[in-house]
């Protein structure tokens, strides 16, 4: 909110009106300085480092239900509910992702380049 309240600031200052990007240097420098993309750009990145935080837990908890499996059928329990409870989760970020992520930015072609490569 602080950098938004400074381009408003060096708008008027300067009296360049919105949906104006050019004009006086010091708004311009303001401005890029703010660079209004940045919340577009996090939410969907943090939204994948949840995902894959949830999916590093998943493995772990797998790992687990292994150990505890092989070790006595009880041991298994605690794990398995751990692992079903992630993949629900995982299951609704992924349906989050698709029903609330922006389809067509720079992040997605970002993330969808390494797969074109590996022919995927």
């Amino acid at each position: 909110a602080y950098f938004v309240l400074q381009v408003i600031y060096a708008r008027r200052k300067h009296k360049i009106s919105p949906p104006e990007t050019r004009g006086h240097p010091e708004f311009e420098r303001i401005f890029r300085a703010q660079d209004p993309r940045l919340p577009q750009d996090l939410a969907p990145l943090s939204f994948l480092g949840v995902a894959a935080a949830c999916g590093l837990l998943y493995l772990y908890t797998r790992f687990k239900y292994f150990q505890g499996y092989a070790v006595d059928a009880q041991g298994r329990l605690r794990p398995l509910y751990a692992s079903t409870w992630l993949l629900w989760l995982l299951l609704g970020l992924a349906g989050g992702a698709h029903f609330l992520l922006p389809r067509s930015s720079t992040w997605t072609a970002a993330l969808a380049q390494p797969l074109q490569l590996l022919g995927a």
